[in-house]
């Protein structure tokens, strides 16, 4: 399993009975994970101590159970990276903290292609993470997510991280419908980025299931790589899409044509109280070299 232990402003501390609690800088917070199956006992006291949990209903969907004052938003960093958070609906705070390991991944292959003119394509890129972390690099990007206030958050974040006006393109627009204009444009790109949700539907209630739809997305995505290209890297959080299937896909359709390896395994978080990993999804990655 890959993870970082680098985090400085955020720690799981513990997990246990479906719960993770979490340190966001100095705010305790609650949160359902359906990963944490086992029950082992909650002596933290901490878990007395939240400033928040979120609580799902038996009917649907869930709501935030605050027992102190929290700011409405705040700021958590990763190393030179600044991102705005906030309890948001249905669990979220605008940000995925095992994701920091494939930032970095990601940066280390840009600064050693030694060349300042990567092009990367973030598709499904929500607050902007990934984006952020390219942008630092020195990468132009591309940066496109289906929802408007997403790609403003985004763009509060890489105004936080200090590269606002650097390099990058901010798109609101379904994924698929931009790769195939992209495709009819001619324009290509060195690194893709995917992390496409695990339900979801198109502009025109088109159902999108990411089991039934990634093999065909690929295969679209595939044709913007460059003739240069260094990387393809794609997420899951979907139970039924594991690495090893994710590994398969990007082996079928990307190194039969441009060479390379695919190296895919699970992401997760270091959990503090016990020395445990909590698994917290999948990525597979294809790279030139």
């Amino acid at each position: 399993m890959r993870y970082t232990t680098d985090w400085k402003d955020y720690e799981l501390i513990d997990c246990s009975c479906g719960e993770k609690l979490e340190r966001w800088t100095r705010e305790i917070l609650v949160r359902p994970d359906p990963q944490v199956i086992w029950k082992s006992e909650k002596n933290k006291r901490l878990w007395n101590q939240a400033c928040a949990r979120y609580v799902r209903s038996k009917t649907g969907g869930g709501k935030w159970q605050m027992y102190k004052r929290i700011p409405e938003a705040w700021q958590v960093r990763y190393k030179d990276l600044t991102f705005s958070i906030k309890t948001m609906g249905f669990k979220h705070t605008g940000l995925f903290p095992e994701q920091a390991v494939n930032w970095d991944y990601t940066r280390q292959l840009i600064r050693e292609s030694g060349r300042d003119d990567v092009k990367v394509l973030n598709l499904f890129a929500y607050t902007g993470g990934a984006t952020v972390a390219c942008l630092k690099e020195g990468a132009q990007v591309v940066h496109v997510d289906a929802s408007k206030g997403m790609v403003q958050w985004a763009k509060e974040n890489a105004k936080l991280s200090g590269v606002e006006e650097e390099n990058v393109r901010w798109i609101v627009d379904d994924c698929i419908k931009f790769v195939q204009r992209e495709i009819r444009r001619g324009n290509k790109y060195d690194i893709i980025i995917l992390d496409p949700p695990s339900y979801g539907r198109g502009p025109k209630g088109e159902v999108w299931r990411l089991e039934d739809s990634i093999y065909d997305f690929v295969r679209l995505v595939v044709q913007l790589l460059s003739d240069n290209p260094i990387m393809v890297l794609l997420n899951s959080y979907t139970t039924g899409l594991s690495a090893s299937v994710m590994k398969y896909i990007l082996d079928d359709v990307i190194t039969k044509d441009f060479g390379g390896v695919v190296n895919a395994d699970e992401i997760g978080l270091p959990v503090s109280s016990n020395n445990q990993v909590l698994p917290c999804g999948s990525s597979a990655i294809w790279t030139k070299e």
